[in-house]
C-alpha cells in the first residue's frame, strides 16, 4: 500500500534572495500556462493533450530558452499543466462544464533534484542559482518534518513552495511516500494513505457565504457581491450613453470584470485546498451542482457562475496537493441536524442564517451545519472520517455569530485578514 504524508513547514528565505523566488514563481506560472494552452482544445476533449511526454517533447526546449528556470522546474510546470488538463478532460467526458486551466496563484513544484534536504534546511533551485533556506519547525517533537522527511522509510515526492502575500512568508508543503507491504502480500498499489480511514472536508456553497468548510472556516460573499453590483452599475451607465467611446469602455470593463472574478475565485479555491491540507484531509466534498438553479432560486446568475467555477478550480488544484475532490447528492443538507447522535431532518430546522434542530435543540450557523452534512454524507458512504470544528460547550460551533469571513473555532469567531 502506498502511504503518503505531507509536512508543511515555514521556510526562512534570506531577504536578499526573496526576489529570486518571486521571479522564479512568475516564470514557473508562465511555463504552466503556456503548457495548458498547448494541451487544451476548446472543441473536442479527444484533441486535448493528456500525455506528459507529448507536451514535454513539444515545449521543453522553447520554455528553457524563454525562461531562466532549471530543467526540473520547467518539467514540473509542464507536468502540472498536463495533470490539470487531464482532470478537466475527465469532467468533460462526464458532461460537466469545463474551461482551459489557468494558473495564477504563487506556487512552484520542486522534485528531488531541484530540492535537497538537510537536517534543518533545504537547498532550492531558482532562476539565479540555488538558495539554502532554514526551516522554522514547530516546538512539538517529533515534528512532521522529522517523522516523514528525515525518515529513511519515506521517499521525497514532488512538493509545493507557496508564498503568503498577507504575512509575507514562504511555506513548503513537503510530500513524502513509502510502501507498506505488510497487508497486501508485497504488492505496490496506488491506494493513498489509510484508504479505509481517510479524512473528509465538507464544503457548502451558498448565497450568504460563498463557501463554508466543515472545519468552521468561512469565505464571505459580501466583497464578491459588492463588486458584482459595482460592475453592473458601471455597465448600465455606459450603456445609457450610447456612444462609440462608451461602447469601447464597456468592452474594457467586461475584460476587467472577467479577470477580477477569476482572480477572486482562484484565491478562494487555493484557500479551500490549503484548508484541506493543513487539516490533513484526503478528500474535499461539495454538493452536486446539477440542479442548483432550482435549489437556490434566490441566487443571481453571478452566484451560480461562481459556484461552478469555484468547484472547477478546486478540482484541478487539489490533486496537485494529493487531495481528491468528490460531489454528493444535496438532498436536505440544509435541513438535517449534523449532530452524530441526532440527524433529525425537517424544513423548519433552518431559519435564514441560523439552524436550530426541533428535536435536540442544537443551534449553529446554518451554512456551517450544511457543510458538515455534506462531508458526513460522503464520509458515511465511504466509511471515512469528517474533519469538523473543535467541540464547544454548546456542542459545536456557536450560534448567534454573524459570519462574514473567518473561522468558527470552539466558542470564538476568529476573522481572517481583511475583515
Amino acid at each position: 500500500m502506498e502511504v503518503r504524508r505531507t509536512a508543511p513547514v515555514k521556510v526562512n528565505i534570506p531577504d536578499q534572495r526573496c526576489e529570486d523566488f518571486h521571479e522564479s514563481a512568475q516564470q514557473f506560472l508562465y511555463c504552466a500556462n503556456r503548457a495548458a494552452e498547448f494541451c487544451w482544445d476548446n472543441t473536442d476533449y479527444e484533441a486535448c493533450v493528456t500525455a506528459n511526454s507529448t507536451a514535454r517533447d513539444a515545449l521543453y526546449d522553447d520554455l528553457r530558452a524563454e525562461t531562466d528556470l532549471t530543467a526540473n522546474l520547467v518539467q514540473e510546470a509542464i507536468r502540472r499543466a498536463v495533470h490539470a488538463v487531464k482532470g478537466c478532460v475527465e469532467r468533460w467526458k462526464q458532461g460537466k462544464r469545463v474551461s482551459q486551466p489557468e494558473f495564477t496563484s504563487w506556487s512552484m513544484v520542486y522534485d528531488k533534484r531541484s530540492a535537497t534536504f538537510y537536517r534543518n534546511k533545504v537547498s532550492l533551485s531558482t532562476v539565479n542559482g540555488r538558495v539554502e533556506c532554514d526551516f522554522e519547525l514547530p516546538s512539538d517533537s517529533p515534528t512532521p518534518y522529522e517523522q516523514y522527511v528525515l525518515s529513511a522509510e519515506f521517499e521525497f515526492r514532488a512538493s509545493t513552495l507557496q508564498y503568503d502575500n498577507v504575512t509575507d512568508e514562504f511555506y513548503f508543503h513537503i510530500t513524502t511516500k513509502k510502501y507498506d507491504t505488510e497487508d497486501d502480500g508485497g504488492k505496490d498499489t496506488e491506494v493513498s494513505a489509510d484508504a479505509g480511514h481517510q479524512t473528509v472536508l465538507g464544503i457548502d456553497l451558498g448565497v450568504n457565504s460563498l463557501a463554508v468548510a466543515s472545519t468552521g472556516r468561512f469565505w464571505n460573499g459580501d466583497e464578491y457581491d459588492h463588486w458584482c453590483r459595482e460592475f453592473e452599475t458601471r455597465r448600465g451607465e455606459m450603456q445609457q450613453r450610447g456612444t462609440q467611446a462608451a461602447h469601447n469602455a464597456l468592452l474594457r470593463l467586461g475584460k476587467r470584470e472577467k479577470a477580477w472574478r477569476k482572480q477572486y475565485l482562484h484565491i478562494v479555491a487555493n484557500e479551500i485546498v490549503t484548508e484541506a491540507v493543513e487539516h490533513e484531509c484526503d478528500v474535499i466534498v461539495f454538493e452536486d451542482l446539477t440542479d442548483i438553479r432550482e435549489r437556490l432560486p434566490q441566487a443571481k446568475w453571478h452566484h451560480i457562475w461562481a459556484f461552478r467555477r469555484l468547484v472547477e478550480y478546486v478540482e484541478y488544484k487539489a490533486p496537485e496537493r494529493e487531495v481528491s475532490v468528490k460531489q454528493v447528492e444535496p438532498n436536505h443538507t440544509s435541513q438535517r441536524c449534523s449532530r452524530t447522535d441526532c440527524g433529525f431532518t425537517h424544513e423548519n430546522n433552518r431559519d435564514g442564517e441560523q439552524f436550530c434542530c426541533l428535536k435536540c435543540g442544537y443551534e449553529v450557523n446554518a451554512d456551517y451545519n450544511a457543510a458538515k452534512n455534506v462531508g458526513i454524507r460522503y464520509a458515511r458512504k465511504e466509511h471515512h472520517r469528517l474533519r469538523s470544528s473543535p467541540t464547544s460547550a454548546g456542542g459545536d460551533a456557536p450560534v448567534g455569530v454573524r459570519v462574514n469571513g473567518g473561522m468558527l473555532n470552539g466558542d470564538r469567531y476568529q476573522p481572517i485578514a481583511g475583515d
